[in-house]
Parts: C-alpha cells; sequence; structure tokens
C-alpha cells in the first residue's frame, strides 16, 4: 500500500470524546478526593498528550465492528497507567526530568511528594474504572509489570548478559512501551465484544489475531521513532529534554544499530503492521493512518 496524506484533525478527532471521558472520571465526586490531589491527577493526565492508547484502542473497536465510544473505559484505565508512569518516571531518582508535554513536570509543578502520591492514585483509579464494566484486570496488571520491569532494565540498566544487545534493546521497547499498548487493543478487543455480543453480532477471530500483530509492531515503530526524536529533534519540538538517553548510556536502537538502521526498522514495521490488519479491510483504515503518523511523527 503507498502511503497517503493523513488527515490529523479527522485521525484525533476522537480525542475530544476521550478527554471529555478521562475528565468526567477524574471529576468524578464518589472518588472524593482532596482537591490537591485531583488538581495534581488532572494536570498530570489532562495536560496535553497524544492519547495513543485510547485512541488506539478506539479504532480497534472500530475496526471489529463496534462503536469506538465502547472502548472509553478501556482506553481510560490503560492512559491513567500511562500518565501514572511519565509522573514517576520524571521524578529525581529515575529520569530526572523538569519538562513533559511542553510544561513543568509534575513534580515541578506541585512537588515530589504530591507527584508520587498522584501516581499512585491514577494507578489505583486504572483497575477501578475496569471494574466498573467487567474488564479484565488482570490483563492490564500483566501489562503494568512488564511496563515497569522494562523500565528497571532500561533506567537500571539491569545485566542482561545472556542476550545481545539487539535482544536486550528489543526486550525493552517490548515491556517498556509496547505492553501498554498491546493491553489497549486487548482490552479493547474485549470491550468490543461485549457490545458484539449484545447486539446479536459475531467477533472477527482473524482481525483480531491481526491486531495483535499490528499492535506490536507499532509498539515498537513508536519506541524507535522516539529513540531517534531523542537524538534528532531539539527539546522545543519534541516537548521534553532530548538528548538525554545517549548522556546516560542507555540500550537505544540508534546506540546499537545506529539512526539509518533504525529508521529502516521502522520502515519494515510500518509494512509489516499494514499487512497484519488487511483481512479487516476499510473500517481498519484510521488504523493504517495511525501506523503512517506514528513512523513519520517528530514530536
Amino acid at each position: 500500500m503507498s502511503d497517503h496524506p493523513v488527515d490529523l484533525t479527522r485521525l484525533f478527532a476522537p480525542v475530544q470524546r476521550i478527554d471529555a471521558y478521562l475528565t468526567g472520571v477524574l471529576d468524578d465526586p464518589k472518588l472524593d478526593l482532596a482537591p490537591s490531589l485531583r488538581e495534581a491527577m488532572k494536570y498530570a493526565v489532562l495536560n496535553g498528550g497524544k492519547r495513543l492508547r485510547p485512541l488506539l484502542a478506539w479504532y480497534c473497536c472500530e475496526a471489529l465492528g463496534a462503536p469506538g465510544e465502547a472502548s472509553l473505559p478501556a482506553g481510560a484505565a490503560v492512559e491513567f497507567v500511562h500518565a501514572f508512569s511519565l509522573v514517576h518516571d520524571d521524578l529525581p531518582p529515575l529520569d530526572n526530568d523538569d519538562l513533559r508535554r511542553g510544561k513543568p513536570t509534575l513534580h515541578k509543578h506541585a512537588g515530589e511528594a504530591m507527584a508520587i502520591l498522584a501516581g499512585d492514585a491514577l494507578l489505583a483509579l486504572s483497575f477501578d474504572v475496569l471494574a466498573r464494566c467487567s474488564l479484565s484486570s488482570r490483563l492490564l496488571s500483566r501489562a503494568v509489570l512488564k511496563m515497569i520491569n522494562g523500565q528497571v532494565l532500561d533506567t537500571l540498566a539491569e545485566s542482561q548478559a545472556e542476550r545481545s544487545p539487539r535482544e536486550q534493546v528489543a526486550l525493552i521497547h517490548e515491556q517498556k512501551t509496547g505492553a501498554l499498548l498491546l493491553a489497549a487493543a486487548e482490552l479493547s478487543v474485549s470491550a468490543a465484544d461485549q457490545w458484539l455480543q449484545s447486539h446479536n453480532r459475531q467477533s472477527n477471530p482473524a482481525g483480531i489475531k491481526g491486531l495483535a500483530e499490528y499492535t506490536h509492531d507499532i509498539g515498537l515503530l513508536f519506541q524507535i521513532v522516539d529513540d531517534l526524536i531523542d537524538v534528532e529533534q531539539p527539546a522545543e519540538s519534541a516537548g521534553k529534554r532530548t538528548g538525554k538517553d545517549a548522556a546516560a548510556g542507555k540500550l537505544t536502537y540508534p546506540a546499537v544499530f545506529g539512526i539509518e538502521h533504525s529508521k529502516a526498522e521502522v520502515a519494515r514495521l510500518k509494512v509489516a503492521a499494514l499487512a497484519a490488519i488487511a483481512p479487516l479491510g476499510p473500517p481498519a483504515q484510521p488504523l493504517r493512518d495511525l501506523a503512517h503518523y506514528l513512523a513519520t511523527r517528530t514530536k
């Protein structure tokens, strides 16, 4: 399939609905939160961001024949986990960042203690959201454990002497970034299945398998592009501090394979992702557009 210009306004159109849902969950008075904690959680979640994970969930639902709205609890749960991970990663003992999405990180905005507690609260809230709609908390918990393990391998340089550098960097990326993306897709498949069954319609087994392969490929693609942005883009463009991975001696695709090989791998993964969802036909077009956007983004 040849590339075509992606209408980003159309691609990201569901974000307005997603943000409204996230805001509704965070503003729910039944949560009975201290005002400062609620404000910190909202700052962490609503202060910008691409909404990649809930957007992926939305389009996976649509590709299977269910409305995108059916994915909102699944997407929100994963987005809360993602926000928790960013808040904690930015803290001084880990990445020690002071800029996130072009704005001060939460610990710079509200203090380190509040950042830790707000991150904890977002993690707890993610499972509460899933419980309300009978989606699998185990699926998300396993993804969270993989994400944290990936952070240990990445940030704390845990020894992986039995693996080659190529295997090490792939494992870090698949766990640190890919696990949550895959959880978003898998939870949305469950949500779509619930909706389809309630409307006496059947799921598409081939399509479900294709979505898993697609999500694996774009997850790795996404993180390789992130590595390239860290090397090639200024902080003003990226919206966060760049050059930090090389300074910290982290394993990244550009560090292990070089920039040109990394770009070639991005192109290969995009082709593979598109092939995986070919059986889904026209309903999967937004997922094709999403893959193209992720492969070419610069921030």
